[in-house]
């Protein structure tokens, strides 16, 4: 009898006790003879050979197991499954506080979403509306306009006092605001560039301060299309050339009937100061008058407009709230504040109150500040132009008799007429496009109603469903 240890492998290692160890756990497999291919095997009528022992037979392989379907995600709340910190429509829930990691069962959690710093304007809304998105707070406003106040103020202080120490080091003595015609640098050129340049300087300020207060794009202070519309300031600009012609006739028919005393005769500068004049104005004067028109017409008007009063429930707070809800508010308290900041008296003040509230006016008419600022502009052109002809390059500001007051007047109203027929014959857009709305411009239409994003209807096209 042979020995069980005796397998056919190797000598059991000593020390070992076989009977200790299972058999099967060392016994080697019988080897199986291939089944034997029959006649014919390999062509199409051969039958298949017979499985070996103990493997599946014909028809008994098992079934490809199906791939489970797997779990849908958490049901989105808009119904379609957009990325995690894609920007949502506007007007529905947000799904889960920003910044918190999201459940969603099958998948585990969820990386947290990024929420844009700017927010988008409601579609449909206007230009004095443009202010009040999802982030607005009553205290938005207010903070943004002492910043721009502070911070604009602290930069005049500081180019008055750079450009003072310049002057010193250029002409060897500290300017001591007694020179030529009362000036503080001692030359009336050089005055004016710092005046107009410290007021320019507003501009940066008042674009960076809806970005960082309000949180929304500094281009939603220009017009609703988020940006300023150059073919339609181009074509504004072309209007207030005509302006500037007509308030030149009114003004000299109402000085025929003004009894002004008799002034010794000014005579032409020369052209060499002349120029040198006029080159400081066409440079500086678009960012003064600009800068101008962005705070009054733009930040204040946008500002008083997004305190709409919407949800007071007493009687009292209802009516408010109808008023406040339009542009007028905004207007009367930008030309306002407008007026408090010259020095004209009398007829003057009511001047240029009125020409602030006509700039308003076409500001929500249009849709921006594109008409305000070209009106704007060569206005002070205009103003700062003849003045240098003659070495007065300072605007005398006081009293003003009444027939210049309606001279400008007939002027500025027929310069609105002007634009508002325009902006309808251009079909220049004055709401918010919707973003989910089709691309369609009508066929046949100007040029200047393609200059907004793709998907803004034709001015007047639902503007009345727009603006309820």
């Amino acid at each position: 009898m042979s020995d069980p240890a005796d397998n056919g492998w190797a000598p059991p290692d000593p020390g070992r006790d076989p009977s200790r160890e299972r058999p099967e756990q060392h016994a080697r497999p019988e080897p199986q003879e291939p089944p034997e291919r029959p006649e014919g095997y390999g062509s199409a009528a051969a039958p298949e050979p017979p499985a070996p022992e103990g493997w599946p037979g014909p028809g008994q392989y098992p079934q490809a197991q199906q791939p489970q379907a797997q779990p849908q995600p958490y049901p989105h709340p808009y119904g379609a499954q957009q990325p995690y910190g894609q920007q949502q429509p506007y007007g529905q829930q947000q799904p889960e506080p920003y910044g918190y990691a999201q459940f969603v069962p099958g998948y585990g959690y969820a990386p947290p979403a990024k929420r844009p710093w700017t927010v988008p304007p409601r579609p449909g809304a206007q230009y004095h509306h443009m202010a009040r998105t999802d982030v607005h707070r009553w205290w938005r406003p207010l903070v943004g306009s002492l910043v721009i106040v502070a911070a604009g103020m602290a930069v005049v202080m500081v180019v008055g006092i750079v450009a003072m120490v310049v002057a010193a080091l250029v002409t060897g003595e500290l300017p001591t605001g007694t020179g030529e015609g009362g000036t503080i640098l001692g030359d009336q050129v050089a005055d004016l560039a710092l005046n107009l340049g410290a007021l320019g300087l507003f501009l940066p300020i008042v674009l960076l301060v809806p970005w960082w207060i309000q949180r929304r794009r500094p281009g939603t202070l220009s017009s609703v299309a988020g940006r300023l519309r150059w073919r339609w300031l181009l074509a504004c600009a072309g209007v207030a050339v005509l302006f500037c012609v007509v308030s030149f006739g009114m003004s000299l028919l109402a000085s025929m009937s003004v009894n002004e005393p008799v002034v010794e005769e000014e005579k032409f500068v020369g052209w060499g100061r002349f120029l040198l004049a006029a080159a400081v104005i066409l440079a500086l004067v678009p960012f003064q008058a600009s800068a101008e028109e962005y705070v009054f017409r733009g930040w204040l008007l946008q500002g008083i407009g997004a305190c709409t009063l919407e949800n007071a429930r007493s009687r009292a707070g209802q009516a408010f709230s109808r008023v406040f809800r339009t542009p007028w508010p905004g207007i009367a308290a930008g030309s306002a504040v407008f007026m408090s900041l010259h020095g004209y008296t009398g007829f003057g003040m009511l001047d240029v109150f009125l020409f602030g509230a006509v700039a308003g006016w076409l500001t929500v008419r249009t849709g921006g500040l594109e008409a305000a600022i070209a009106l704007h502009v060569l206005n002070n052109i205009m103003a700062f132009m003849f003045p240098a002809a003659v070495g007065e390059l300072t605007i005398e500001q006081g009293a003003v008799a009444w027939q210049y007051v309606a001279a400008d007047v007939v002027s500025m109203a027929l310069y609105a007429a002007a634009v508002a027929w325009l902006a309808r014959r251009l079909r220049v857009r004055r709401t918010v496009a919707d973003p989910s709305a089709p691309a369609a411009v009508p066929a046949g239409a100007p040029a200047a109603a393609v200059d907004t994003p793709p998907g803004t209807p034709p001015f007047g096209a639902g503007q009345e469903a727009a603006e309820r």
